[in-house]
């Protein structure tokens, strides 16, 4: 018996599981490219930074200047009320420097220089180690961030223009910006802005701005998408589980029973049906009981067929057996012919039977393996009785008897049906062939066709002594045989209805059988009644 592996280790369940979850894992990994995101947050700060630093520097221009006949200056008391105004410490740090580099006001220094004031990062600063992780693992997988190749920020004591290239070029009345990396990470932006009175550089404004509010944001939103990421994990996970044991156990257990009926389990060994389910497992469940039953019934069939075998056999061989055993004895010349006749007839009995039973075994795989075609029964059951008229068959006995083979069937009309003609051409024959068997002398066997509806109808009659009474179904059983007066026994196996039937069922059809009664209610004869689905073309 096969061995399964316990469910939890089933590769259906972890590939259904692979499948559900390879999508969460995926948006998961969108977490690690969020540097565009941030590329563009980076962008957004310098270009607002920018717009800060012209307008500080346009009001410086316009109103923090000092005009004299020496030269205009700035007037750094005004400018120094302008970025106290304008400039927000916490955010942003602000610089003047004058026309020749000279640093003239930082908004870090309070009260003349004496006092130096920072803005201190929070205690909680520290990054998560997840967020430190993720950092790293898109380090690695998408290559480092493009801070890695920018110049480190440094502080310098007596900072000059000299120190900052964008202030160099707003000395020569251009706008400037620049980043640099932190060395405890992170960006430092910064832009130069040149302060002019009509037209004239009279210094320089430096904005500087660290990313550290940005970085804060991203991180924060990783964390938030990390945490629906887990727990659409979560859900994902235990609601694939569940689609795959119910997928998994039903499975399991038709496979479990396949296997004991495989294994020689009694008849009583069914396939569970899964009623309650409605999707394609409880369909496939319910086929596979179904299937099994008819299996146990062609079983069953098969057993009695060798059992009805068994016993058609045991008569024939007895007899062979028993004259056998006499001839033996005997001593009489006419008694030895006579039992010499009986071993012959015995023989010919087994091995008409031998061969019907042949016949009958491969019936079916016969039916399913040959091509079925569209054929007009009138043409068919015509060309029959033609035949059957043949003195080389049965026409010399239907002389003799005077018995005659009438066909009813509308003049033009057609009757197709699909079926293969070999076959159904036997069926016919065997009834009329019956028919002719219980025909007096001088009788009349008539065959109709009619259609009605999507169904072609053709019966036999004939003028007969009629069925036994309660005979209408045991004549299609098979080695049932009930012959007229005068036929020798053994002539017919008893299969021949029995084939019939079988033919007719694998047509789509049914065979039946019952007495024609007159007005007064006597028997008139045996109608065979063969029904037949219309082929239209």
């Amino acid at each position: 018996m096969a061995r399964h592996p316990p469910l939890l280790l089933s590769p259906l369940l972890w590939r259904v599981l692979a499948v559900n979850l390879v999508s969460l894992l995926i948006l998961a990994g969108g977490v690690l490219y969020l540097s565009d995101f941030r590329s563009r947050l980076i962008a957004d700060r310098l270009e607002r930074l920018t717009q800060q630093a012209r307008a500080l520097a346009g009001a410086i221009g316009e109103s923090a200047v000092i005009v004299s006949r020496d030269g205009d200056r700035l007037d750094r008391e005004a400018a120094r009320r302008l970025v106290i105004r304008l400039i927000d410490p916490e955010r942003t740090r602000a610089r003047i420097y004058d026309a020749e580099g000279t640093l003239v006001l930082d908004s870090r220094l309070v009260g003349g220089g004496r006092v130096e004031a920072e803005q201190l990062p929070p205690l909680s600063a520290e990054r998560p180690r997840l967020l430190v992780w993720l950092n790293a693992l898109e380090d690695r997988l998408v290559g480092p961030r493009e801070d890695r190749s920018l110049p480190l920020y440094e502080e310098k004591s007596g900072e000059r223009a000299s120190d900052f290239p964008e202030v160099l070029s707003a000395l020569v009345g251009e706008t400037d910006r620049r980043m640099r990396r932190l060395a405890e990470g992170g960006l430092m932006l910064s832009v130069a802005v040149p302060i002019q009175r009509f037209r004239r550089v009279l210094g320089a404004v430096l904005l500087t701005a660290d990313s550290r509010a940005l970085d804060q944001l991203l991180d924060a939103e990783r964390r938030k998408i990390l945490k629906v990421v887990a727990l659409s994990f979560a859900i994902t996970f235990a609601l694939s589980l569940y689609l795959a044991l119910g997928i998994l156990r039903p499975i399991r257990r038709l496979s479990q029973a396949a296997e004991r009926i495989r294994f020689g389990a009694s008849k009583a060994e069914a396939i569970p049906r899964n009623r309650r389910r409605r999707d394609e497992i409880g369909v496939l469940s319910r086929t596979l009981a179904e299937m099994t039953q008819a299996l146990y019934h062609q079983l069953d069939r098969v057993e009695r067929f060798a059992a009805d075998v068994a016993h058609e056999l045991k008569n024939p061989l007895s007899s062979l057996r028993s004259a056998s055993e006499a001839l033996s004895k005997a001593k009489d010349a006419r008694t030895r012919r006579r039992l010499i006749e009986i071993i012959a007839e015995d023989v010919r009995r087994i091995d008409r039977l031998i061969r019907d039973i042949s016949e009958a075994s491969r019936l079916d795989a016969e039916l399913t393996r040959s091509r079925q075609e569209i054929l007009d029964m009138k043409d068919l059951l015509a060309e029959l009785i033609d035949r059957t008229r043949d003195p080389l068959a049965r026409g010399r006995l239907l002389a003799e008897r005077g018995i005659t083979i009438e066909l009813l069937a509308e003049g033009s009309k057609r009757f197709p049906v699909r079926g293969v003609p070999g076959r159904l051409t036997q069926v016919f024959a065997n009834l009329i062939d019956n028919a002719i068997s219980f025909s007096p002398c001088g009788g009349r066997v008539q065959v109709a066709l009619v259609r009605e509806g999507g169904r072609i109808l053709v019966t036999v009659e004939d003028e007969g002594p009629g069925l036994p009474k309660g005979a209408e179904e045991k004549i299609f059983e098979r080695f049932y045989s009930e012959r007229p007066e005068g036929e020798a026994f053994g002539t017919h196996s008893g299969l021949g209805l029995a084939i019939a039937r079988q033919i007719v069922t694998a047509h789509g059809g049914r065979i039946h059988a019952r007495n024609r009664l007159d007005e007064k209610g006597t028997v008139m004869g045996a109608r065979f009644t063969v029904e037949l689905p219309a082929a239209d073309r």
